[in-house]
């Protein structure tokens, strides 16, 4: 079974508000791969695991039909809610039970969710709805980030990096897959034509308040925040003191820059 972890209309609202759309880089890497593949333009892309929509909404940029699913309504809500082209729609279903005909979707994404999946169900399902000669592209961007201000970069990573140690003790067990790379991911797709790219690397525009934001919106956040409430809030609240007193400023909405690198798994089927 896939594991169910943003189901709540206010984890979803804040997903919505903090989670970022996929940088520059790794889209400059998704569409080169795509124009690489592919003979003729793309009628249907299925962006699984959508969530808030902010992966659906890039790909709306550059293909005519782009559907988004996601398993949880309140997350389709937000996506639904949020300003999307016409080209865009959104359903909710399982990643592992797609509502499309058999060889019917010519490119299928997902951001940042396929290590929730039933990956084996997954694989199968995407292989009988993609068409020959489609691609899968899988990406997630990893723990490893770093943020960038004035001379005090490295006190900054240092900080987001405690916060961060505190939440991983509260993460599932399936963020593994994430540790490991996607590894895991890239194995179990079944095409011989595939690749993973793990070393693409993109700048952020954020404020801190959008740091602390995107802490609050991670799973194991959520988890941490039903086990102790008090020491959760605790947690974003001291981060976000302390972020500003080593920057020497007042204003959480003071811009940084958020570094992340993303890993990538393609393939042609």
């Amino acid at each position: 079974m896939a594991t169910q972890m943003f189901e709540g209309r206010g984890h979803a609202a804040i997903y919505q508000k903090y989670r970022f759309a996929p940088g520059n880089e790794l889209q400059q890497t998704i569409l080169t791969y795509l124009q690489e593949k592919r003979v003729n333009p793309p009628e249907l892309v299925v962006d699984v695991g959508c969530g808030s929509g902010q992966g659906t909404r890039f790909l709306a940029g550059h293909f005519k039909k782009v559907v988004g699913t996601d398993i949880s309504e309140a997350q389709i809500q937000e996506a639904k809610d949020a300003p999307s082209p016409p080209s865009v729609s959104y359903l909710v279903c399982p990643a592992e039970e797609l509502p499309f005909e058999d060889a019917s979707v010519d490119i299928l994404t997902s951001f940042t969710a396929a290590h929730w999946f039933d990956i084996e169900k997954f694989m199968r399902e995407a292989t009988r709805v993609i068409k020959p000669g489609g691609c899968m592209v899988i990406s997630t961007y990893t723990a490893d980030m770093s943020l960038h201000y004035g001379n005090c970069s490295e006190k900054l990573t240092k900080i987001f990096g405690e916060a961060w140690d505190v939440l991983l003790k509260y993460s599932h067990n399936r963020i593994k897959i994430v540790l490991e790379d996607y590894k895991e991911i890239f194995e179990a797709l079944p095409f011989p034509d595939k690749k993973r790219i793990t070393d693409i690397f993109d700048k952020i525009p954020m404020t801190v308040a959008g740091v602390v934001g995107y802490l609050e919106s991670v799973s194991p956040y959520q988890s941490f925040m039903k086990n102790d409430p008090e020491a959760a809030k605790s947690l974003l609240q001291e981060t976000e003191k302390r972020m500003l007193e080593v920057m020497g400023v007042s204003s959480r909405e003071t811009p940084v820059e958020f570094w992340v690198r993303h890993i990538c798994v393609l393939g042609c089927k």
